[in-house]
């Protein structure tokens, strides 16, 4: 039914993964990507680049500004998010981690944000509003040491943020996997 949603059980830990694609609404079975691959027109940049050479190798700021578009090109294709997962280890706590990268490589970047079971208070799924939608969010409590409330949210990137019956299967899935004296 959410072909973008997986779930990975491995002895020790439970991944529950939710990648940067979906499938449209309109019933065609079209894979709509939040991830975008490469497409052929990126091939067309040396072309440009090697006529536009002959005119620009002798000024440096046309030479500065050509090496600002490609480098801002690479940087946003290498930093898409791929995937965004809750991993749960039992005995430990939970991870939240965000996957970036390009499509046809393993990721480059792993943002990760571990709690631990003895601070997490509870998890919970809750609404905002932004503009007309309602939005669902998967968020951990934590405890801090200071005595304050931290607020984690899951999924949190926009263009990944998975609907609310995705998110009730990670909330159930992590309620069945944390021991009961977790949240």
């Amino acid at each position: 039914m959410n072909p973008e949603y997986v779930v990975f059980r491995r002895p020790g830990f439970t991944e529950y993964r939710v990648e940067n694609w979906r499938l449209a609404r309109d019933g065609s079975g079209r894979v709509l990507m939040g991830v975008s691959r490469s497409i052929w027109q990126y091939s067309l940049i040396p072309l440009f680049a090697s006529i536009l050479w002959p005119r620009t190798h002798d000024n440096i700021l046309a030479l500065s500004g050509l090496a600002l578009i490609l480098v801002s090109l690479i940087y946003f294709k290498c930093t898409q998010i791929l995937f965004e997962s809750v991993v749960v280890i039992p005995p430990h706590g939970i991870q939240f981690e965000t996957h970036r990268g390009t499509p046809w490589f393993s990721p480059f970047m792993v943002t990760r944000r571990f709690i631990p079971l003895a601070s997490l208070q509870d998890l919970v799924i809750h609404e905002g509003l932004r503009r007309w939608n309602i939005r669902y969010y998967l968020a951990a409590i934590q405890l801090s040491e200071s005595g304050d409330f931290q607020v984690h949210v899951a999924y949190e990137v926009e263009n990944i943020l998975p609907h609310f019956p995705i998110l009730l299967q990670v909330y159930r899935g992590v309620q069945a996997d944390v021991p009961p004296n977790g949240c």
